[in-house]
């Protein structure tokens, strides 16, 4: 069967190195996962071209919303978010799942961070979007959201009524309030200036959460250890939102996280030391 993470850019995806492990350590000999850059005009011909030979597809920026059309069934969290991270082929039909939601969740459960008092969002994308389902999933109806373009803000604004959260819009680089948990859904640098606005004084973040992966350790996730906040990383949501896709496509339950967690580990390790070295 095969698999495959599709996006742009999508070069630098660790998705292979997770899947492929995951179909390692469950004997799936006959699996593959590949990398294929695909952006919102090629995935209309792409998706119709996957025979029965395809399990499914992981979906990254730019084709999260741009794939719901193309469903002939989405789940309800998919559609209140606005978007599909996932799709699998089943019984001749396309069908839309979003593993961002469930994977957050888990990976602020494993660092003890279940039942935060309030939440503020750095960013209101696609990825802003499946963190207020994350929010209301552990009991939060409002959320602090800080745009970097609040005119852009009108999909995260549609999410948050069809999830029945409340969004407070700020400025992007406001101040973050007190006892938050404080979570970054923006590229690598964007956030970094929070590291002395938001978290260099009092009040501070009880835990943030980057969704950045690479490079690791971010200068908001440096701020946040140093300050005593709770720390994820990007790694884990990436991980916990993985390992809910190779059972959706496989079938198997549950997903063998420890092996694809040492197998992401290890990778994200030689990517570093290869980054380091002179050329």
């Amino acid at each position: 069967m095969r698999a495959a993470v599709l996006g742009s850019p999508i070069a630098h995806s660790l998705s292979p190195v997770l899947h492929g492990a995951a179909y390692a350590a469950l004997g799936l000999d006959g699996w593959t996962y590949s990398v294929i850059e695909c952006d919102e005009a090629g995935l209309p011909g792409f998706i119709a071209s996957c025979d029965a030979r395809w399990a499914g597809l992981s979906l990254t920026m730019p084709l999260k919303r741009a794939v719901l059309p193309l469903l002939d069934r989405t789940e309800p969290l998919a559609a209140d978010v606005g978007g599909a991270n996932t799709v699998i082929f089943a019984d001749g039909e396309r069908r839309g799942y979003n593993t961002d939601v469930p994977g957050m969740v888990t990976a602020l459960a494993e660092a003890g961070v279940s039942a935060p008092a309030s939440a503020t969002i750095l960013g209101a994308g696609a990825t802003a979007c499946a963190t207020l389902a994350a929010l209301r999933a552990i009991g939060l109806t409002t959320a602090v959201v800080h745009a970097r373009d609040q005119a852009r803000a009108g999909d995260l604004l549609a999410a948050a009524d069809r999830l029945g959260v409340a969004v407070e819009l700020r400025p992007f680089g406001s101040q973050v309030r007190a006892g938050d948990l404080l979570i970054s859904t923006v590229p690598a640098g964007a956030a970094d200036f929070y590291t002395e606005r938001a978290l260099a004084g009092s009040p501070r973040p009880t835990a943030v959460l980057d969704v950045v992966y690479s490079p690791w350790p971010t200068p908001l996730a440096q701020a946040g250890a140093r300050s005593g906040a709770a720390v994820i990383s990007g790694f884990d949501l990436l991980l916990h939102q993985a390992a809910r896709q190779v059972e959706l496509m496989t079938g198997i339950e549950p997903a063998p996280v420890s092996a694809m967690r040492a197998a992401g580990h290890s990778e994200l390790s030689r990517r570093t030391r290869l980054a380091a070295t002179p050329h």
